[in-house]
């Protein structure tokens, strides 16, 4: 089916095949989800001096310590490119090291600073009330279920 097919009034493509309402399409209820769980947090990362982005990288090395770039860029939901100038970024400001492996000194290893370490302990008391007022309005048990549906999900093959 060409992208000229016209369209019904219900905004599905005439024929044979139609589209799923837009309430219905897993794609933009995950992205109104993001934006649902973001947006409290976007106040917060405006006080950090931090980007979203900036903020998952430090998060996930928080948890790992040291982590090479790929698994990290991983973690952290990035495209590698994207994590090169936010390596350069935290690292200007202290936040994370580079170092090579010692055992591979072809690979690279980043890791957290107690700068990095320090901004996410000033801010976690923010970032867990945000979280609980979530859970609150939403519901422990649906909160849990969902996230254990999204990491399933995240899991499949495709």
């Amino acid at each position: 089916m060409s992208d000229d097919t016209p369209m019904s009034a219900g905004g599905a493509r005439e024929g044979n095949v139609s589209m799923r309402h837009t309430s219905r399409s897993l794609p933009i209820a995950l992205l109104r989800a993001r934006e649902a769980v973001m947006a409290p947090l976007r106040g917060m990362l405006a006080s950090t001096g931090v980007t979203e982005q900036q903020w998952r990288v430090l998060r996930v090395l928080d948890e790992n310590r040291r982590m090479e770039p790929k698994e990290l860029a991983h973690q952290a939901c990035l495209l590698l490119p994207s994590l090169t100038r936010i390596m350069q970024s935290l690292e200007e400001r202290g936040y994370i090291t580079r170092e090579k492996d010692p055992h591979d000194g072809r690979k690279l290893r980043l890791a957290i600073t107690e700068e990095g370490r320090a901004l996410i302990a000033r801010h976690m008391g923010e970032s867990n009330r945000i979280f609980s007022e979530l859970e609150q309005a939403f519901g422990q048990e649906k909160v849990d279920a969902l996230l254990d549906l999204l990491n399933d999900l995240a899991e499949q093959k495709t």
